[in-house]
This record gives structure tokens, C-alpha cells and sequence, in this order.
């Protein structure tokens, strides 16, 4: 480190293979637009649900340009509905889902924490179980033994027992089991407004300031009030 520089402390930021990678999307938006540097691991199965539901590629060696294409894309699939500069880019490191030897693979690695955006069921089995098959469930398994904050937004319905059981298990480790259960008070008048309501509550979780959704005010009808003006 140059004098005056500062450690850098990244949020680690967890894609597995279930569907929503529009929250993913909506989580590192907002994360590099609150200023936070993010280290980011896709796992393979989220590969293929990212060219899936967005009919984009994630590439190791062209992920930079990939994620640039991901991050401009709504919710919808229109692409250019945001705008991602390469600025924007600058604090995103990109770590393959099979370098186990990777920087976040450590607890002396720094970090602020991780969320996992969406977790699979099997994602979730693999971090509850301590696994680590991966570079995705290993840094999640860091992060809950060094005692940093672990958000698993899990993404699946119905809910099997054991699924439920591991779930239980993550609470129990200290992760914030948060549900990717978008709510309807804040107005929500596009599909995007529901991704943005379950990656604020993701963000809130880590306490990371965000400007995604309307928050309750204690005013019964007001979410739909904003939404008619």
C-alpha cells in the first residue's frame, strides 16, 4: 500500500445457479453506487441461469464487459435501462467459482462480509454443511467463522424440511436467512420496483445505505398513493 492509502474491504458478493439474477444485479449496483468496493464470485450453475433469463454470458476472461452488459440490463431484459460506467467497474474484483485459492478462500483476507444473491437450495446446503466445494460456499464458510456478516437471500418455493433444517442451521452460524419475498406496500408499479424491495432488504440486512424502495411510513394506503402520482 502507497502512503495515505487505505485497506481496501470489499463486500464479497455470492451468485449461485437459482433464478433471480436480477436481484444480484440490483445488490451490485447499488453496492458500487454507495461507494463499496465488491469482490465477486459466479458460480457455474449461475452461469447458465444468467444466459437463461437474460440471454447473456458470464465469461472469466471477458467478465468485465459481461458484467457490464448484466448490470445495464432491467428487470424486464431491456438492455441500457441503467446506466454502468467502467468507473463504476473499477471496484469489482472477479474471482473464478473454482480458485479455491482465491483471496476470500482466507479469513485473513479483509472483508466487510458477503451476500449470497440469489442462494440455491443447494448453495444453502453447502454452506450449512460446511462443504465448501466451491469458491462461493468457501468464502460463505470464512465469513461465518470470522464472524462477519453473512446475508443467504434464498430463492426457492416450496421449502423441503431439510432445506428448512439447513436454513435453521445458518441462523443458528449467524448468517441473515432473508427470503427473496418481495412485498407490495412500497408501491411497486414495475417489476423492477419488486427486484429493488428484496435487494434493499438485502442491503438493509448488511447495512448498506440504499435509496432502492419506499419505506413504510405508518400511513396506511400511502404506497399506493405514490404509486397514482
Amino acid at each position: 500500500m502507497k502512503p495515505g492509502q487505505t485497506q481496501r474491504r470489499p463486500w464479497i458478493v455470492g451468485v449461485s445457479g437459482a433464478s433471480g439474477t436480477p436481484y444480484a444485479a440490483a445488490v451490485l449496483r447499488s453496492l458500487l453506487d454507495a461507494g463499496e468496493s465488491v469482490d465477486l464470485v459466479v458460480s457455474r450453475a449461475s452461469r447458465l441461469t444468467l444466459l437463461d433469463e437474460t440471454g447473456l454470458p458470464f465469461r472469466d476472461a471477458h467478465w468485465r464487459g459481461d458484467l457490464r452488459a448484466w448490470l445495464e440490463r432491467g428487470a424486464d431484459g431491456k438492455p441500457g435501462t441503467f446506466d454502468v460506467s467502467g468507473e463504476h467497474l473499477d471496484g469489482v474484483r472477479h474471482w473464478s467459482a473454482g480458485d479455491l485459492a482465491a483471496g476470500p478462500s482466507s479469513g485473513s483476507y479483509p472483508a466487510k462480509g458477503m451476500l449470497i444473491v440469489p442462494a440455491s437450495t443447494a448453495c444453502v446446503a453447502g454452506v450449512a454443511l460446511g462443504l465448501s466445494k466451491d469458491l462461493l460456499q468457501r468464502a460463505a464458510s470464512v465469513t461465518l467463522k470470522e464472524g462477519r456478516k453473512l446475508v443467504v437471500a434464498v430463492r426457492e418455493t416450496p421449502l423441503n424440511g431439510q432445506t428448512l433444517r439447513h436454513l435453521v442451521s445458518l441462523d443458528d452460524a449467524g448468517a441473515v436467512v432473508l427470503p427473496a419475498s418481495p412485498a407490495f406496500y412500497a408501491g411497486a408499479t414495475h417489476i423492477q420496483d419488486l427486484v429493488d424491495f428484496v435487494a434493499g432488504r438485502a442491503l438493509d440486512a448488511a447495512g448498506v445505505e440504499h435509496g432502492l424502495y419506499r419505506r413504510w411510513k405508518g400511513e396506511l394506503g400511502s404506497g399506493s398513493r405514490d404509486a397514482t402520482t
